[in-house]
This record gives C-alpha cells, sequence and structure tokens, in this order.
C-alpha cells in the first residue's frame, strides 16, 4: 500500500471542464517515490493542475533498489510478480491524485507511465533498458488508457534511451534570447542544453542524488541527507575526488546515460582507503556531482547564461549552492521561477509524453539519445 510522500501536494486551479487531461507517472532512478502529475492542456498550453509524491512500500522499494544496483533477481517469477507489483503501486498513486483533486477516471485522456528501471546497458552488443510496472495492469486498475515502456523503442533505433524529458523542456522552457540549460537533479544528474539558436542537445553528468542518498542511508540511517547537512559538516577530500573523477564514463562523449548499476556503492567502495570519515565522503560525493555537472556544461554550451534547476537536488541547499560557485557566468534558478513545480517536472513530461504518443508525434530527440531518427515513444495500453 502507498503512504503520502514527505513532499507535500502541489495543486494549480482546478477548473479542468474544458481542458484535456493527462496524467503522467515516474519513479527515477533514486526509487525515492512515485511522481504523479495531473497536467491540463488547454490552447496549446500545458500547466500543472495537482501533483503530489507518493512513498513506496519500504520492503518494495528496497528490492528494487538492490535490483537498480546490480543485484540479480532470484527468478523470472520473482521478476514476474515485481512488474506486477510495480503497476499496483503505479495505479494506486494514480487513482489516489485523482481522488484528492475530485476528478473521475473517465476525465483523463490518457496516462503515461515511466515505470522504475530496473537496468538500463544500452551499450553494445545488445542493448536494452527495462523499466518494471505492467502497463496492462495499470490501464485494467485505472480504467484510464495507459501510455508505457517509452524507452525501448529510442534504443532499438540505435538511441541510448535517455534523456527523454528534453523534447518537453524544449516546449516549455526553450527562449529565443539567451542560451539556457536545464538541469535535473534525480539518482542521476542530466542537462538538456536549449541554446538560442541550434538543435537541442541532452545528457547524464553522473551521479547525484543516489550516491548521496544511500551513503547517507548506510551511515545516519536517514533516506537522504536533508537539507545537504550531512554532508555540511564534512570536508572534500580532493585525493578521493581525483580518484571519482578518473572514472572514463566522465570522459565519454554525449549522446551518454547511466543508472545505478554503474554509479552505486560498490563503485565507490573501490575507490576507498579505508578510514575516511563518513561526513568527508558525502561532502566529497556532493563536490563530485557538482564538478561533473559544471565541467559538463562548460564543455558542452560554455555561454550559458541561465541553469534551471529541477528534480529532488533542488531541495538540497548545498549542492546547489556549489553548482552555482562553479557556474558564476549563470543565473541558477528552480524551475519555480518560471511556473514548473521542480518535483513534478518529469511526472508532467510523460503526461506530456503519452499525448505526443497518442497523437502519433515522436517524443525522442536524435540530437539527445542518438536514435537513427526520430520515433513514436511508447506502447498504448487501451482502458
Amino acid at each position: 500500500m502507498l503512504v503520502r510522500g514527505a513532499r507535500a501536494a502541489h495543486a494549480a486551479r482546478t477548473d479542468v471542464a474544458d481542458a484535456e487531461l493527462f496524467l503522467g507517472l515516474i519513479s527515477g532512478t533514486s526509487a525515492d517515490g512515485i511522481d504523479a502529475a495531473l497536467v491540463r492542456f488547454e490552447h496549446g498550453r500545458c500547466a500543472l493542475v495537482h501533483g503530489r509524491t507518493y512513498a513506496w512500500e519500504p520492503a518494495l522499494r528496497a528490492r528494487l533498489v538492490a535490483l537498480g544496483q546490480g543485484g540479480d533477481a532470484a527468478s523470472l517469477d520473482e521478476l514476474g510478480r515485481l512488474d506486477v507489483q510495480v503497476a499496483h503501486a503505479f495505479a494506486d498513486a494514480a487513482l489516489r491524485l485523482l481522488d484528492e483533486v475530485g476528478v473521475a477516471p473517465a476525465q483523463v485522456r490518457a496516462l503515461g507511465s515511466h515505470g522504475q528501471t530496473v537496468r538500463h546497458r544500452p551499450g553494445p552488443p545488445h542493448p536494452f533498458t527495462w523499466q518494471l510496472g505492467d502497463g496492462h495492469v495499470i490501464a485494467e486498475r485505472t480504467r484510464i488508457t495507459t501510455v508505457a515502456d517509452f524507452r525501448r523503442r529510442d534504443v532499438a533505433a540505435g538511441g541510448q534511451g535517455a534523456p527523454l524529458v528534453p523534447a518537453f523542456h524544449a516546449a516549455l522552457l526553450h527562449a529565443p534570447d539567451e542560451d539556457r540549460a536545464v538541469l535535473n537533479l534525480g539518482g542521476i544528474a542530466n542537462f538538456t542544453l536549449l541554446p538560442r539558436r541550434g538543435p537541442v542537445r541532452g545528457f547524464d553528468t553522473g551521479p547525484a542524488n543516489a550516491l548521496l542518498d544511500a551513503w547517507c542511508q548506510r551511515h545516519t540511517g536517514a533516506a537522504f541527507d536533508a537539507g545537504g547537512a550531512f554532508a555540511a559538516r564534512g570536508t572534500v577530500d580532493q585525493a578521493l575526488l581525483a580518484r571519482l573523477l578518473a572514472e572514463p564514463w566522465f570522459a565519454l562523449p554525449p549522446p551518454k546515460s547511466t543508472g545505478r548499476e554503474q554509479f552505486q556503492l560498490a563503485w565507490l567502495q573501490a575507490h576507498l582507503r579505508g578510514g575516511e570519515r563518513a561526513e568527508d565522503v558525502q561532502a566529497t560525493l556532493l563536490e563530485l556531482a557538482a564538478r561533473t555537472i559544471a565541467e559538463a556544461l562548460h564543455a558542452s554550451q560554455p555561454y550559458t547564461r541561465r541553469v534551471i534547476v529541477c528534480g529532488g537536488g533542488v531541495h538540497n541547499p548545498h549542492l546547489r549552492a556549489r553548482i552555482a560557485a562553479l557556474l558564476p557566468e549563470a543565473v541558477v534558478e528552480s524551475s519555480a521561477v518560471h511556473g514548473l513545480d521542480p518535483d513534478c517536472v518529469e511526472a508532467m513530461a510523460f503526461a506530456w509524453l503519452a499525448r505526443e504518443a497518442l497523437a502519433g508525434r515522436p517524443g525522442n530527440l536524435p540530437a539527445v539519445t542518438g536514435a537513427r531518427g526520430p520515433r513514436v515513444l511508447g506502447v498504448v495500453f487501451p482502458a
């Protein structure tokens, strides 16, 4: 059963009689909750009606995190059960959100479900990406047309399958008078580059919340480093930071993507020498995230004047401050400044992607993912 998440609900006006409604669902790399967003499309514009984050049942979350970090399933039976359990959790989130705002499922045109990634291996010779959450179950439970399995068509077309949100960022946040970047601080950090002129680009930069959360939980018992307080008690270990930055993945050119199966505690542990203070390692992981983000932006779009931040990491003031210090030439600000709640942006994006799929419009950007061309993303499961 889902319980109410730690983050508050986010609501806009609820007069939806004449609007086209879509619902988006995602649980990101951190698996820290199921983000649900009801989105209104009206006169070509997209607005949040209601958004909330729901917590996973603890035992289910622990199993998903273990699989996402490279663990193996006990059996095919376990994978099958998890696929259905995740779908029920997503359906619960959708139905609770609609109940809270007083919208009937029949009023929702479609639901876009990202699912929960348990493995992301887009490299040769047999690239694949795998998100749990059976669309059949979600459609049956909610009685809403469901679009799911967004990433695999892009991978089949030679792409990374990620990130997929840049097309949504471009639709809402592009400006003709300045070079912008949208920074998603999720379990993995990723950029959408929005130049004044030229193609939209995007890519993962490396670990953000996933490693910070995992190290914090191991040493404090807390699921995440609230306000960055644990990291703030420590000092950056420059020798450890240098070893972490030597990871070859950071030097790869875009398009590129990664996940928890690569940047996990086992990866970190292999770089420790023993005797490090836990808070110093936390401070070093925060610096790693900030440095790799700043260096990626300097290399890819050096004249960026505005960095718009969304995702869970927006609530870590120490991480945001460090990123801003490393990008003094740019304004670093929350997506809330632009009318987009930072906790709901990705869920809104999958509502938008579901709408694109039903309209037969491509949802990927080949310049971002490296796919051979534009592709309509997602599999439709009728209500």
